[in-house]
């Protein structure tokens, strides 16, 4: 026996856009396979800790700054994974409804994509502040054999660094502009009696 299919046009455009807004649901593996890109920084982070101990008396102060430095780098991606996680959720998926946790973070109440989107810029610029200190701490070395960096690479670190920045002040400014000209243009209400604006 073949399956119904709806005829009528109001039934079709309420089936097609049940399926456009259900399609949301799709984005669900890839916040799971943001969860298990978490685990893996997990192992890397303990790793990484496990290297710092176990070489903590043989290792100069440099090498467990640099060392320090790049357990702040896992910590940072990982904030920036559980924002994308749980803020992208959140905004396009369905609502968690914390309400009353105790553990709810407090972004979290007044998250929207252009929150997020800042958010993220800032996360971003973090985890390149990191890199681009662990450079600047390599940069003694520049023009040695040895050396991890050339001047060319550590300027255009830098170049990148400050990319990341002013884009962030654009995104925020393109933020700000937004709201204003929403909140202009919002309809105002008027009394009855005499018309006069509230």
């Amino acid at each position: 026996m073949l399956p119904k299919f709806p005829t009528d046009e109001k039934a079709t455009k309420g089936l097609l856009v049940s399926i456009i807004f259900g399609s949301r649901w799709l984005q669900v593996p890839l916040y799971l396979g943001l969860i298990v890109a978490q685990a893996v920084y997990v192992v890397l982070f303990l790793r990484e800790l496990w290297h710092l101990l176990s070489h903590s008396t043989s290792f100069s102060e440099l090498q467990i700054m640099l060392i320090v430095l790049a357990l702040i780098d896992v910590v940072m991606i990982s904030n920036l994974l559980v924002m994308v996680i749980v803020g992208g959720y959140e905004t396009f998926v369905s609502r968690l409804k914390l309400q009353g946790h105790p553990d709810q973070p407090d972004w979290l109440d007044h998250v929207n994509a252009s929150v997020l989107k800042i958010k993220l810029a800032m996360a971003i610029i973090g985890i390149s502040s990191i890199h681009l200190l662990k450079t600047f701490i390599e940069a003694g070395n520049l023009g040695m054999p040895n050396a991890k960096y050339t001047e060319a690479g550590v300027m255009w670190q830098t170049i990148i660094h400050i990319s990341f920045i002013l884009s962030a002040i654009g995104i925020a400014y393109v933020d700000q502009l937004t709201q204003s000209s929403a909140l202009n243009h919002r309809p105002r209400r008027t009394s009855g009696a005499s018309g006069s604006e509230e």
